[in-house]
């Protein structure tokens, strides 16, 4: 099996994650619609992608606006026919001691990893039901896993995206949907996820930890291809991705 002639939505699509896994699905093969905030970012990963042969399009998008979803969708059906895999991958972390009370921050990180996330899989529902196939990834976090102190909210928006992927999963089976659920818990990937923390004392030490140990997005990306390229009657769950020198 392989990824290519799937036709797969990435979200965070402009920068780390999201972007390496774009060009990398697009040598294999995909059909990727990008969507993100920035557009000049996405206008050059297109004209990379399509530069190369592959066939890629986008939409500046932003997840927290449940019809940004919805249109991203409707773009990838009207120019590919249909959607096969829906890669929710935006997400921000500005990490702070609960003390510190940056509620606006926590807002921030439910309304993007929480509900942007629920807003993706809204979107793609009604048509991997009624196609009775379809994928969905979720980019969670190590965090969504165990706790850590100065993660308080934001481990709480990734555990809570954990669940609701084993839930997704567990219905369609009952449903007879066939809708493969899978998620990623990345450790210290360097990407610009540490650009949104403001609060100076968590910056400090997560730059320290990433300088120190951080490996590249590629890492991630080969999962996603590895998850997408499985068998239909197959399902990878959940993957665990640590740079080899984090303890």
């Amino acid at each position: 099996m392989s990824v290519e002639n799937k036709v797969i939505i990435i979200t965070g699509a402009s920068s780390g994650i999201g972007a390496a896994s774009a060009k990398l699905l697009a040598r294999h093969g995909a059909k990727l619609v990008l969507g993100a905030r920035r557009e000049n970012r996405l206008q050059s990963l297109v004209a990379t992608i399509t530069k190369n042969g592959s066939q890629a399009v986008y939409r500046v998008t932003d997840v927290t606006n449940p019809a940004d979803l919805t249109a991203l969708v409707a773009l990838a059906k009207e120019k590919f026919d249909h959607v096969d895999v829906i890669f929710n991958n935006a997400g921000i972390m500005p990490t702070s001691p609960v003390s510190a009370l940056k509620t606006d921050e926590w807002n921030a990180m439910i309304d993007v990893n929480l509900k942007g996330v629920l807003n993706g899989v809204a979107a793609v529902m009604p048509d991997f039901t009624q196609q009775k196939h379809g994928q969905i990834i979720t980019t969670s976090s190590v965090a969504g896993l165990k706790s850590f102190s100065g993660s308080g909210i934001y481990g709480a928006t990734k555990f809570a995206v954990r669940n609701l992927m084993e839930v997704i999963r567990m219905e369609s089976a009952q449903e007879h949907t066939n809708i493969r659920t899978t998620s990623l818990y990345p450790a210290a990937i360097n990407t610009e996820l540490l650009h949104t923390i403001t609060d100076t004392t968590s910056k400090n030490g997560m730059s320290k930890l990433y300088n120190s140990v951080g490996i590249s997005p590629d890492a991630v990306a080969r999962v996603v291809d590895f998850a997408i390229s499985q068998p239909a009657d197959v399902t990878v769950n959940e993957f665990t991705i640590y740079p080899t020198k984090q303890g």
